[in-house]
């Protein structure tokens, strides 16, 4: 342990470096990777723990919990809220914001999080994850209300997420760069292993739900198209295409092989934007991404200069390697145009394995 940084010794570095720093944001970090390793360890024992399986009970937006849904979100403020340095948190899995209790001190930072993105995959044993995202109180004194909450990307302090696979990781980005800390659990410790992440520039990879198809928007429509036609297409190579159900186990695929993760715009749903929750979701996965090199959109503007009207608004996404998502921002701009040109394959004159409905 004495060669290798440790999370801890990471952070107070940081700190040390930091002109006017208190200690106050190192220690909530520290506070949130606690509970990240509390979370990692009911994934790692499952049934063995008895967490698995559904709570019976709705989210805010009506959405079905699992066990683990509740039991993590708990964890978060258990965690979170006595050491002073929150004046409150907002989760998926609450519909108001939270306010610190009045038994312990206020701070001046608000929490925003998704205690378990993916949680559909907990029952078939596949990736999941944490995702959250660190902002300043606009105001001080008194219970911060919703307002305080709802500020767009760009105010972020820190966004990081935690994802538990074959081996649990903690990806973080305080505006400097992007590091990969990788839980030890021989000693319980967050261990520094991907210094300095950069998403690739070239990618040949694309992540989208493609049983969605129907309702896509022409530019999307427009952009699978050229990669479902491989070589013999516009784009001369051939593309693989990907779907994990889990916003952080696409974005860090992302982070370590390229690619790109649309969850766009579509029609299926005319009430709703996109699918994704921009406060707690969709914002810290734009920043780590454009720490790292790549680039977050709505396909028609920067994810991260986006204010929330709501708690749980959703917003389309398209975010990855900085090439595809410039080239898919330009389709929308092409599109509302009206002079964009749709790929067809010209052996058999037919829109590629995708047509219009």
């Amino acid at each position: 342990m004495r060669t290798r940084t440790t999370l801890a010794k990471f952070v107070i570095e940081e700190q040390r470096r930091a002109c006017g720093a208190t200690g106050e944001f190192s220690t909530l970090l520290l506070d949130v990777a606690t509970a990240l390793k509390e979370i990692a360890s009911l994934i790692a024992r499952g049934r063995l723990a008895g967490v698995l399986g559904d709570a019976a009970t709705d989210n805010s937006q009506g959405e079905r919990q699992k066990k683990l849904d509740v039991l993590a979100n708990e964890i978060l403020l258990r965690a979170c809220e006595w050491g002073g340095q929150l004046a409150g948190m907002a989760s998926e899995e609450m519909e108001a914001p939270y306010p610190v209790p009045g038994r312990y001190p206020r701070g001046k930072y608000l929490l925003v999080y998704d205690p378990l993105d993916g949680s559909s995959n907990l029952d078939v044993n596949a990736t999941v994850g944490t995702i959250f995202s660190i902002l300043l109180r606009p105001q001080s004194g008194g219970e911060p209300g919703v307002d305080a909450f709802l500020q767009p990307g760009v105010r972020q302090v820190c966004a990081g997420y935690a994802i538990y696979g074959p081996s649990t990781m903690l990806v973080l980005t305080t505006g400097c760069g992007v590091n990969g800390f990788t839980l030890d659990p021989a000693v319980g410790e967050f261990v520094l292993t991907h210094p300095d992440l950069r998403i690739p520039e070239e990618t040949r990879e694309f992540a989208i739900n493609a049983s969605n198809e129907r309702f896509w928007q022409q530019p999307v429509r427009r952009y699978v198209e050229e990669c479902l036609a491989g070589r013999t297409g516009p784009r001369g190579a051939d593309f693989n295409m990907r779907w994990v159900a889990s916003l952080v186990a696409e974005v860090h695929r992302i982070l370590m092989r390229g690619g790109v993760f649309l969850y766009p715009r579509d029609t299926k749903d005319p009430s709703r934007a996109g699918r994704l929750r921009l406060l707690y979701e969709v914002s810290p996965a734009a920043m780590i991404v454009e720490q790292a090199g790549g680039l977050a959109s709505t396909g028609r503007a920067r994810l991260l200069d986006v204010v929330p009207r709501a708690l749980h608004e959703r917003v389309p996404v398209i975010l990855g390697s900085r090439g595809e998502v410039e080239r898919l921002v330009r389709y929308h701009a092409e599109h509302d145009a009206g002079f964009d040109r749709p790929y067809t394959n010209p052996l058999f004159n037919v829109r590629s394995l995708l047509r219009e409905p």
